[in-house]
């Protein structure tokens, strides 16, 4: 037996029966096709599945999808709904602060997660507080140069 739920998602309104041990970023993932939300862990250790949950970053690994009934999510997917790329994304690939990209979705929701809370942050500031995101093939260097550009890019 499912959970009807309903909330917005990258600014449309969706509905849907679910089961109640459905987690959000599969409900993400499976029931609305928004595969840039990627699963890592499943522990809320990684930070790949990051999302924006009323306007803070969450990982979605970590949050049952009737959580979220009534919510304002926004994933990797609805940073640009013109279809460019959000000043963030493209201080990442400006700042080649990817390698793989497996890590970036969730990097880029952090970052500005980050930046909203905290302008003008200093690389030890973003350092810190991208703790919880973990990209396997960078040493960060050029992770922290694309979270100060597009924080850079944001304030203009």
């Amino acid at each position: 037996m499912g959970i009807q739920i309903a909330m917005t998602v990258n600014g449309k309104a969706v509905d849907a029966n679910v089961d109640p041990r459905t987690l959000l970023v599969d409900f993400l993932r499976i029931n609305l096709g928004l595969t840039g939300t990627h699963v890592g862990c499943d522990t809320a250790q990684c930070g790949a599945c990051t999302v924006h949950l009323n306007g803070r970053a969450i990982k979605a690994c970590n949050v049952l999808a009737v959580q979220a009934q009534g919510a304002a999510i926004i994933t990797i997917e609805g940073l640009s709904p013109d279809g460019g790329l959000h000043p963030m994304q493209a201080a990442f690939k400006d700042c080649h602060g990817l390698q793989c990209g497996f890590c970036t979705p969730g990097m880029v929701m952090s970052a500005l997660d980050l930046v909203e809370r905290h302008p003008g942050a200093d690389e030890t500031t973003i350092r810190e507080q991208l703790e919880g995101n973990l990209c396997r093939c960078t040493g960060y260097h050029n992770i922290v140069k694309a979270v100060q550009q597009g924080a850079a890019a944001m304030a203009k």
